[in-house]
């Protein structure tokens, strides 16, 4: 089973939509795909009870922040979201059902500034030290004629780790969660700009 936590500390960060659309990936391909919801505010949950039966299932399982179990057996493939604030004990134990990390950064001071601090802590961690949980970051909501994409590439710079993806700012993704679906649930042509820049975030989570 592949495990990934999607964490960042800042609220808005892009956590649930990286999460949702990363599971939709998944259920596209025929992943048997969980998606649990650490959160107090279960947005990735009530985003789950939207989404349109006859598209490819995305299921979730009894998971919180108070309680955090392993997912059915016959589970392939599951993301975590995971809440503001994320640190010490939980993060402790929401790393042990974790393979890969993904922290998705918004370019703006406040968001690197508090990332900054979570990085640290998070590659101080026993199950990264060790190697039993590979980190990688994303640049959310990236305008790349701004100063503050360039801010963020520079940001990035300061870590020894994968910078797999600078997401663009687009309402696709936001009318896609509308309607409970992801990129990967549109017609090809009405999201492909999207989907060509998810390609490195997908050969990083398929790599074994």
């Amino acid at each position: 089973m592949k495990a990934f936590l999607v964490a960042n500390p800042k609220g808005g960060s892009g956590k649930s939509t990286l999460a949702t659309n990363l599971a939709g990936y998944f259920a596209n391909k025929g992943e048997e795909v969980m998606l649990g919801d650490i959160d107090r505010q279960q947005s990735s949950r009530e985003w789950l009870g939207m989404r349109p039966f006859a598209l490819p299932t995305i299921d979730t399982w009894a998971v919180g922040e108070d309680k955090i179990s392993r997912p059915p057996k016959g589970t392939t493939h599951v993301v975590l979201d995971t809440p503001a604030g994320l640190h010490g004990k939980l993060l402790e134990r929401v790393l042990k059902l974790s393979t890969r990390v993904i922290v998705p950064v918004q370019p703006s001071m406040f968001d690197m500034l508090a990332t900054r601090h979570f990085l640290a802590e998070l590659l101080s961690e026993k199950a990264v030290r060790k190697g039993k949980a590979d980190v990688a970051v994303i640049g959310m909501r990236v305008d790349a004629r701004t100063r503050a994409a360039g801010e963020l590439e520079r940001f990035f710079a300061t870590f020894d780790l994968p910078v797999l993806a600078y997401l663009r700012d687009t309402q696709t993704y936001v009318q896609a969660t509308a309607a409970g679906m992801t990129i990967f649930d549109l017609p090809p042509s009405r999201a492909e700009r999207d989907i060509e820049q998810w390609q490195a975030i997908i050969k990083w989570v398929e790599a074994e």
